[in-house]
């Protein structure tokens, strides 16, 4: 059901009126059968493109929205309330084009953005390697400098949109430098040597495609190194607390959903002679899951304001997404409880939810490596009285 929504401006409530039709529209109707079938929809992502809702939080001179992140965050939850595989590729689609439009240089822009902002075209970001996933440091794939291009070799893992998207931001070790060897580029499909490996079986989100990109030799001009040689690790850090907003908005659309389908259905499915809604071990079962919803969507939305604002957000970021995730696991297993047997076939899509939202506290930087996030920021920041004991783990993280 629509949820009700304090927006900054009609324009906003306007935008999400239209998404919402769109999303019941377009996706709706047609998630369960390409999840079943494991289809990636290149489609939808047009129509969603077309209609402007790819490119809403980038500059309008470049052909994106304009809008601030509280709204953008918005109409993710709604697309992810009808369809996460896609609300996942929309968070990734604005990802992959976050280090052109904060690292690139305004030539860089005015060439590129418009195309990767128009609609037509899908992105995916390639930075996990198969030994470097949380660690993003430890990478090895390599870009070495001949003449005005540079030649990239190695494996990315896990990358979304893999093989369907129409350009990746990658990144690759220029220099032997842990922190400060990996660089960031804008890599076209179709560059000779860039090649997908077969989509991974995944539990869940089966209709989003992910594989590993195999880069053999690809050669890639100069001129789409994003930012300095070096550069490339600051750049997708940076890109990561905007992309776990991106996610924490998915999980509360994909919880938001779960907990209306199991309203629903307990307050038709009747037992000892009333609905178990009546029941009041289901009725406090759903009103936890309602709060659960809820504290996530205002965590995710402070944060956003944040960002907003212009204000330091990366703890938030990492607030949201662990709030945000955790609840989206624990509302969608309660709803499948709710369902009982019934919730455990293939018959109603909680089963899928919740298979769903497993990957969500993993992706993006797995919940544990949130806690480090969030714990460090605590102790490096100002609010740290001078009298706490800051492990030696912990000290030697801080800047």
């Amino acid at each position: 059901m629509p949820v009700s929504r304090l927006l900054p401006t009609e324009d906003a409530a306007d935008l999400l009126d239209l998404t919402r039709e769109i999303a019941d529209r377009s996706l709706a109707p047609r998630a369960a059968k390409h999840e079943a079938e494991e289809r990636f929809p290149r489609d939808v992502f047009r129509t969603l493109g077309r209609s402007g809702l790819l490119a809403l939080p980038y500059p309008v001179e470049y052909g994106g929205g304009g809008q601030p992140y509280e709204v953008y965050l918005q109409v993710v939850e709604e697309i992810a309330a009808r369809w996460a595989s896609v609300a996942v590729g929309m968070s990734v689609h604005a990802l992959s084009c976050f280090p052109l439009v904060s690292h690139g240089t305004e030539e860089q822009r005015e060439r590129l953005l418009p195309q990767m902002l128009g609609g037509d075209q899908l992105g995916a970001y390639c930075l996990s390697e198969p030994h470097a996933g949380s660690d993003p440091a430890a990478m090895i794939s390599r870009a070495r400098r001949d003449g005005d291009a540079y030649v990239l070799r190695g494996a990315k893992a896990w990358t979304t949109h893999g093989g369907h998207a129409d350009f990746y931001t990658v990144m690759a070790r220029t220099s032997d430098d842990r922190s400060r060897g990996i660089s960031c580029f804008l890599v076209p499909a179709g560059t000779s040597g860039l090649e997908a490996d077969p989509p991974e079986r995944k539990m869940g989100l089966t209709g989003s495609a992910t594989a590993t990109m195999r880069l053999e030799d690809a050669r890639v001009p100069a001129d789409r190194l994003i930012g300095e040689e070096g550069q490339g690790l600051a750049i997708a850090l940076a890109g990561l607390d905007a992309g776990r907003l991106g996610i924490a908005a998915v999980a509360v659309g994909l919880a938001q959903s779960a907990l209306d389908d199991a309203l629903a259905y307990a307050q038709q499915r009747e037992t000892f002679g009333r609905t178990i809604i009546d029941h009041q071990g289901i009725a406090f079962l759903l009103a936890d899951m309602e709060a659960a919803v809820e504290s996530a969507r205002a965590t995710m939305l402070a944060a956003a304001r944040r960002k907003d604002a212009g204000l330091p957000y990366s703890r938030q970021a990492s607030i949201a997404k662990l709030v945000a995730t955790d609840a989206a696991m624990r509302v969608t297993t309660e709803a499948v409880q709710i369902f009982g047997g019934a919730g455990y076939t293939r018959d109603f899509p909680v089963e899928r939810y919740m298979r769903e939202a497993k990957v969500m506290q993993i992706f993006e930087g797995t919940n544990q490596i949130q806690r480090l996030v969030i714990s460090r920021d605590l102790a490096c920041g100002s609010s740290v009285p001078t009298t706490h004991v800051v492990p030696d783990a912990i000290r030697k993280a801080c800047p």
